[in-house]
């Protein structure tokens, strides 16, 4: 029997997906959860469980937070990247991640072939494709649900004629939780004019007391909340998700571009993301010079965009990281923030590389560095160019 590596989550697509494999293509399934953060250790244990129940050849979890971190979400927070102004990123960045490291594993046990539960409608089934060619370009991409073109009620029937028994009802909202935010879908979302309702989001609101909190960050990285120190900067991430997401803080719909060329709207809630990106950007406004903040700002767009539609294994990803890495020197300090329901304030910040020194001067009041003839100067040169632009093309 030809082996073949599924994506697994436990949901009616893979569940169908892998007796389907194995009972009519006659594959060897060995089905793969990729843990990025998102499942409690019960919802582990259910979901090992369900998929041995199958009769399946194997179930293997991934533990990659870690390795989430260290290869994506470093770089998303040096690029302080949200993409369209608003989205950090929750789903489209884990994906790549869990495509990277089915293909790693099924490249180990020797597989013929990868699987995921993907449909021919979103963004997913182009990530995991365009991770699986590259990284294990002679194994076949098996996409049942794809290639059937399935509705969920054909996948219902299936299961129930095999006998097996789980909760078919689709619940109102689709939730997929990682430590970097997460996405909710709903009949909102497939709208353009209507917003998510208070029970649709998976963290309620029980705090109302507004908390100021202290984030630190050394050379780029949150390493402390609140004065303690964290040497894993995944444990940093979940303190302030902990602290901010009973505010109702980082909720938001985020409306973007497909990759298959659609406009799509996805609910997400990543109050410890928004918190970190925003804390780290006005750091950075502190303690990066004008034309860093410039170029950081230019290619850490690029590399959201390129990073969301599945490009990660691009040369150029790697030269963009090493730019972000390099930027990071003298991003150290302490971050304030003032947490209060639905919203959040940045007070402001603590450095010892704090570009905004008062022995250089105070903007608007005084300077040390210069005078006003100085100035005079400057500004007669600065302006040369479009002075003389003016009196040449004059037409008085």
């Amino acid at each position: 029997m030809k082996k073949v590596v599924l994506a697994y989550s436990g949901g009616l697509d893979t569940t169908f997906c892998a007796l389907h494999l194995s009972k009519d293509l006659g594959y060897e399934v060995h089905a793969v959860l990729v843990n990025t953060g998102g499942f409690s250790k019960d919802e582990l244990e259910s979901i090992e469980s369900r998929a041995k129940s199958l009769g399946i050849a194997s179930f293997k979890i991934l533990e990659v937070v870690d390795t989430y971190y260290q290869e994506v979400i470093k770089y998303l927070v040096f690029g302080n990247v949200l993409k369209n102004a608003t989205y950090p990123l929750s789903v489209s960045a884990e994906r790549i991640l869990q495509a990277k490291s089915l293909a790693e594993y099924a490249k180990s046990i020797g597989a013929k072939a990868v699987a995921h539960g993907s449909t021919g409608a979103g963004n997913d089934q182009v990530r995991f494709d365009m991770i699986f060619q590259t990284i294990v370009p002679d194994i076949e991409i098996i996409t049942p649900i794809r290639d059937l073109k399935l509705s969920r009620q054909e996948e219902i029937e299936y299961l129930k004629k095999h006998g097996v028994s789980m909760n078919f009802e689709k619940a109102a909202y689709s939730i997929n939780k990682g430590i970097w935010g997460t996405s909710v879908g709903g009949k909102e979302t497939l709208t353009s004019s209507e917003f998510l309702p208070e029970e649709a989001w998976p963290t309620q609101v029980t705090e109302t007391t507004p908390k100021e909190i202290k984030l630190t960050f050394v050379q780029g990285e949150l390493k402390g909340v609140d004065g303690v120190a964290f040497e894993n900067p995944v444990d940093a991430i979940q303190k302030v998700q902990s602290l901010a997401a009973p505010y109702g803080i980082g909720r938001d719909i985020h409306v973007g571009d497909t990759i298959i060329g659609i406009k799509g709207r996805v609910g997400f809630e990543a109050a410890g993301p928004i918190i970190i990106i925003k804390g780290h950007q006005l750091l950075e406004k502190h303690t990066l010079t004008k034309w860093q903040m410039f170029w950081k700002n230019q290619l850490s767009e690029f590399y959201g965009n390129h990073l969301h539609e599945g490009h990660y294994l691009d040369p150029v990803m790697r030269n963009l990281e090493a730019f972000l890495s390099s930027t990071q020197e003298f991003v150290t300090g302490d971050v304030r923030v003032l947490l209060q329901p639905y919203r959040f304030t940045l007070l402001g910040i603590h450095s010892e590389h704090d570009l905004m020194s008062s022995k250089f001067g105070s903007y608007g009041e005084m300077n040390k560095g210069y005078t006003g003839e100085d100035v005079k100067g400057f500004t007669r040169i600065l302006g040369n160019q479009t002075s003389i632009f003016h009196k040449v093309n004059s037409h008085d």
